[in-house]
């Protein structure tokens, strides 16, 4: 994974998208806990720890893609694959999900790590993805329609929170053709030396808005806010 480690050095760089590392869990975690704790986008109902969330990282890079998008060293949004199903038919089919900071929208970050995303699982061999979006939220399905995924169905008052029961819409989409006998996906350590998934990573970068100052400020005044808020509930000092 050094290579990963050794791309952390440009964070300070034009906005620009990398493999995610488990030294991102603070800024991973300054975009969702507040998902977590404030939505039912998420039904996680405590925000992980970003001990939790290095970890997360870690498991998911043994096998699938997580990308980050950063600017000024601050990171705007994330996207990774995961596993649909454990049983070895399901093995070409993954799980996706992009988070965008609050503060970092129409900048074109979920695009342009969505673009990625699935370029790199193009490269590793995957052949559908599917997302579970909680409903409503129509700039989740927004996005992801943008990308060609259809509808597939919905699973009706599937989970509780907040005092009310919510409906979870699943969308599916080929990320490339399936016809044949398929080989086994590759997992995403077979690429790290790879110059295509370079080529990949350097090409979703440039689909980031480079205007980035103002969102930059406003970043850092959102941490600082949900970082004192914190604080304030547990009885510790920011």
């Amino acid at each position: 994974m050094t290579r990963i480690n050794r791309a952390v050095k440009d964070d300070y760089m034009d906005p620009h998208l990398r493999l995610a590392t488990p030294q991102d869990s603070a800024g991973i975690r300054a975009i969702y806990a507040p998902v977590v704790r404030d939505t039912p986008i998420s039904f996680e109902t405590i925000p992980p720890s970003e001990e939790e969330l290095a970890t997360r990282v870690e498991k998911t890079l043994t096998r699938y893609p997580w990308l980050v998008c950063l600017a000024r060293g601050r990171l705007l949004g994330y996207a990774y694959a995961g596993e649909h199903s454990a049983r070895a038919a399901y093995q070409w089919s993954v799980n996706v999900s992009a988070y965008v900071h609050a503060r970092a929208r129409r900048l074109g970050v979920g695009k342009a790590l969505y673009d990625t995303l699935f370029a790199v699982l193009r490269l590793q061999g995957f052949m559908r993805a599917y997302a579970g979006i909680t409903l409503p939220n129509e700039a989740s399905v927004g996005l992801h329609e943008s990308f060609g995924f259809t509808k597939a169905g919905t699973f009706g008052q599937v989970g509780y929170k907040f005092g009310a029961w919510h409906d979870v819409g699943y969308w599916q989409m080929a990320i490339q053709s399936s016809s044949g006998p398929p080989a086994p996906p590759r997992p995403l350590p077979d690429l790290l030396n790879d110059k295509s998934l370079r080529e990949v990573l350097t090409a979703g970068s440039t689909g980031v808005g480079r205007d980035v100052e103002n969102v930059v400020k406003a970043v850092d005044a959102e941490n600082l806010v949900q970082t004192e808020r914190e604080a304030e509930q547990t009885g510790i000092s920011a």
